[in-house]
């Protein structure tokens, strides 16, 4: 007997469908198999239509001492126009308003924007990077590793920092006393890192792993393109609702993040040597960005 039934149009190929039985156990069914579902798949199945979404999943019973204070009241005031009274019971209120908040408990989207201290409190959700040689990843010589932590705000400043130190700088026709030009233009690292850490899938607990060749860089982030979005769709600017909705509305006012669907578009004006996967299968999405031929 179903007591549940969820229809999912996956890549417009495949009819999925999950049920309950009468214990409570959940089934997923594809053509003629039929297989107990793990709970994060069943996440990630209700996140497709648009049934529940990680970003508002419970973290921890708020506390004012959980959360960085000054950061909050630079966003408030810059998005509201308003000052913050800075109180407690303030701060709570103004969580509550702005869906930060899951029954007194400060949700996955609060805690990755306004953190304090997000190694201790979502330990699962950082970035990794590892700057290599040369070209091949299967390898256990390289020049440096790093696992970044922090809110959101803190993730891309230190990553985004990390990755332009490894870029050769370019004279372009400067005088010889200025400061040369990245190989990659900057916007290109700043959009598609935004994109990695606002649009990743965060009912999937992996990091974000950059890596840095000698002729490539790579953004792999966990998740598929979400609502059936192919690559060559987000080249064209499409974009569709997110599966992050509070963190796309949010990061607008933290980040240089646009949040119109233009990230990719303009990355592509001022680099076109991008290449976009997207893993269905093994649900990753990764940014190749490859790096120019410079004479040694």
């Amino acid at each position: 007997m179903l007591r549940k039934m969820l229809v999912i149009k996956e890549r417009n190929l495949l009819l999925w469908k999950h049920h309950f039985d009468n214990k409570m156990v959940a089934w997923v069914k594809n053509a003629n198999n039929k297989k107990r579902a793990a709970p994060e798949e069943l996440q990630r199945l209700y996140q497709s239509s648009g049934k529940l979404y990680a970003e508002k999943s419970p973290v921890a019973p708020f506390n004012n001492d959980l959360i960085e204070k000054d950061l909050f009241v630079k966003f408030y005031k810059k998005r509201f126009k308003e000052d913050v009274e800075e109180s407690d019971e303030d701060f709570k209120r103004l969580f509550n308003n702005l869906m930060l908040l899951n029954n007194n408990n400060l949700n996955l989207a609060g805690a990755l924007l306004f953190s304090k201290n997000a190694q201790t409190l979502i330990p699962e959700f950082y970035i990794t990077i590892i700057w290599f040689w040369g070209n091949e990843f299967l390898t256990n010589d390289y020049r440096s590793s790093e696992n970044i932590y922090g809110n959101i705000y803190q993730q891309y400043k230190n990553t985004y920092n990390f990755i332009l130190s490894t870029l050769h700088k370019i004279q372009n026709d400067k005088s010889f006393n200025s400061i040369g030009d990245s190989e990659i233009p900057e916007i290109v690292i700043s959009e598609l890192l935004i994109n990695a850490i606002v649009h990743r899938d965060y009912f999937i607990n992996d990091s974000i792993k950059v890596f840095v060749f000698e002729n490539r860089i790579e953004i792999k982030s966990p998740g598929k393109l979400p609502n059936n979005l192919t690559v060559a769709e987000i080249k064209q600017g499409l974009q569709r609702r997110s599966r992050n909705i509070i963190l796309t509305s949010y990061a607008i006012d933290m980040l240089p993040y646009r949040g119109t669907g233009s990230g990719i578009l303009k990355s592509l004006q001022a680099y076109p040597n991008i290449e976009f996967v997207n893993n269905v299968e093994s649900e990753f999405f990764k940014v190749i960005i490859y790096r120019p031929e410079l004479k040694r």
